[in-house]
């Protein structure tokens, strides 16, 4: 069956919400998590720190080098993604509405190659 990446997408505000916005937000997901799962849709999913957090490595070769910080210094950055079993790419987009309904932030789609 196709996989797909729901990628959830933050913006620098995400953080700042209200505390109980964001609990509701959280028990939303779990509620989203759990009917992805009793339904078989579930692969993995996973929350991502910020991204101030992040270190690129970039090689050609035995060149490496290491740096701090994000590879974009964009606005919006990956917060988490689903992986995601779904029939066709409109059964995706369908669990990427409901994602989003749940997180209340915008979900990237794509199919994962070879599948």
């Amino acid at each position: 069956m196709p996989q797909y990446i729901l990628a959830v997408w933050h913006t620098d505000d995400y953080p700042s919400l209200p505390e109980d916005e964001l609990m509701a937000a959280f028990e939303r997901v779990d509620d989203f998590n759990a009917k992805l799962e009793e339904t078989g849709a579930w692969v993995f999913a996973c929350g991502l720190p910020h991204p101030s957090t992040a270190r690129m490595v970039y090689a050609r070769g035995d060149d490496v080098t290491v740096k701090d910080g994000p590879a974009s210094s964009s606005h919006e950055f990956l917060g988490g993604f689903w992986v995601v079993e779904a029939e066709d790419d409109e059964a995706a987009e369908a669990l990427a509405i409901e994602g989003a309904q749940a997180c209340g932030n915008a979900v990237e789609i794509r199919r994962l190659q070879g599948t």
